[in-house]
């Protein structure tokens, strides 16, 4: 009689009073983490495109900084430098052709961007040239040379 008592309980009435599985509620969170963990990257990876490819080389002198901006002219690009913080932003505008029979089909990304990058020595905005050709942008950023003279290196001693 012990035996058919043990066959005839269900989980979810004898060990789990208030009804809730705690290796279903368990596996629910872990999907929940993944999905709320991966969502980000799903959108980055749309909008992402937009964004510019961005190399920062460092220099005693200045900073210098490519983005390849593809499929933009000059007038698409705007640059400001505010508390050492360079923001490159820009737009890239859709054209719209119909094709044969009506159907188009496209993969590129059209929208507005914005890249921001931040320097750390102080630079001299007033020197800052940029460049741009076959959608490449070349900034360069001096390094202001009354801010190196602020740094100076601090003995160590012992005590």
């Amino acid at each position: 009689m012990a035996n058919r008592d043990l066959a005839s309980r269900t989980p979810s009435r004898s060990l789990y009073p208030s009804g809730r599985d705690p290796l279903t509620s368990f596996h629910r969170q872990i999907d929940r983490l993944f999905d709320d963990f991966f969502a980000p990257m799903a959108e980055a990876t749309t909008a992402g495109d937009l964004w510019p490819s961005v190399d920062v080389y460092e220099t005693d002198q200045a900073y210098k900084v490519t983005a390849e901006l593809p499929g933009l002219e000059q007038k698409d690009v705007e640059l400001k430098l505010r508390d050492n913080i360079l923001s490159i932003t820009g737009e890239k505008r859709s054209e719209h052709k119909e094709g044969v029979g009506g159907r188009t089909y496209s993969e590129r990304s059209y929208g507005r961007f914005q890249r921001t990058i931040a320097l750390d020595a102080e630079v001299d905005a007033d020197k800052v040239q940029a460049t741009f050709k076959n959608g490449v942008l070349a900034v360069e950023l001096p390094k202001n040379p009354a801010a190196k003279d602020k740094t100076r290196r601090i003995e160590v001693k012992a005590r």
